[in-house]
């Protein structure tokens, strides 16, 4: 299994929203409104690298009101 940490940025007052979609998304095993530069930390969980990147551009990224993302998949 593959685990990544996925940062998310959003517009203005989505955050809320936008948690319970993140977690309803493909892979998610946690995700968390967070405060700093990013307003989201969705943790995920799938067979290949190429599977937490689709669930990333399609279960997270085109979301409405998604405005950034970093992925940060896990070495060890």
């Amino acid at each position: 299994m593959v685990r990544a940490f996925i940062l998310v940025k959003t517009a203005a007052g989505t955050a809320e929203q936008l948690l319970g979609e993140a977690r309803a998304a493909i892979g998610v095993e946690e995700a968390h409104i967070v405060a700093g530069q990013y307003d989201l930390v969705v943790e995920a969980e799938r067979d290949s690298i190429y599977e937490i990147m689709e669930s990333v551009a399609s279960g997270i990224r085109d979301l409405d009101g998604v405005t950034d993302t970093r992925s940060y998949i896990c070495l060890e």
